[in-house]
């Protein structure tokens, strides 16, 4: 079905995982998707993956997401074709792990440009375009913290709650125009950022990669770890017309091991 037909979408870090995902199922509903990410190589790969029917037209950019200027060049670049954009996926990789009273004071400030800095850039660049359309859908994945602080993640924790409140606020600046703004929040997830806590976790405790992922699989109620793909579905889900009265929420994507409701 292509309820989302005549729609762009722009999803960010779009060349694996999650990013990719929703891309995929993005395209699935119609819309047009503009890939953005940092390895050129990659993205022609990307774009290779993604369904086009009739009227569809697919595209990348590339951006640096550690540099502000490559994201501003590539909103510029975006901003030439003359295409609107209806749809932002907002989707960064996380800073490395260790704990929060650890970690340099540059590193916070570095985390801080690469996620809300950008994700900020990019709705003051293409919120208007969803303003002229009365049609406007901006989903960021960030992660089960902003409901539950993860032990061995301080930076990541810290500004992950930073978007959300970000999120947050946008949802009521910009709800009268038709546009909203969520939050999905992926649990343990297969992709390349869970085999690096895996890792990280089985260096600091001693144990074998194996161990530790069992032990946290142990902490799912599902029994495992999610699918890009099922994450990628409520991202998708949250940008169809159907969600327009979804607005201002962390949806997660965690098989119900969040403790909180």
């Amino acid at each position: 079905m292509q309820v989302l037909s005549g729609k762009n979408a722009l999803v960010c870090g779009s060349t694996q995982g999650i990013g990719l995902a929703s891309a995929i199922e993005l395209a699935k509903l119609g819309a047009n998707i503009i890939l953005m990410a940092r390895n050129e190589e990659k993205l022609r790969e990307a774009l290779l993956q993604l369904e086009s029917q009739a009227g569809q037209q697919h595209r990348y950019v590339v951006a640096d997401f550690s540099d502000n200027e490559s994201v501003k060049s590539a909103i510029t670049q975006i901003r030439e074709t003359r295409i609107p954009v209806h749809i932002i996926v907002n989707n960064t990789g996380g800073p490395a792990g260790g704990k929060l009273i650890e970690a340099e004071a540059e590193v916070l400030l570095q985390t801080f440009q690469m996620h809300l800095i950008n994700y900020h850039l990019l709705a003051q660049a293409f919120v208007p375009d969803m303003q002229a359309a009365r049609f406007g859908r901006i989903v960021n994945i960030i992660s089960t913290s902003v409901k539950q602080p993860i032990p061995g993640l301080g930076v990541s924790n810290t500004i992950r709650w930073a978007v959300a409140a970000w999120a947050k606020t946008l949802a009521g600046e910009l709800g009268p125009d038709g546009i909203t703004v969520n939050n999905v929040l992926p649990g343990y997830t297969k992709t390349t950022r869970l085999e690096a806590v895996i890792s990280m976790r089985a260096s600091d405790q001693n144990k074998s990669e194996a161990e530790v992922a069992e032990a946290l699989v142990a902490t799912i109620p599902t029994r495992r770890f999610a699918e890009a793909a099922e994450v990628a579905a409520a991202v998708a889900f949250l940008c169809t017309p159907a969600a327009g009265s979804i607005n201002g929420i962390n949806v997660p994507v965690d098989g119900g091991s969040t403790l909180s409701l």
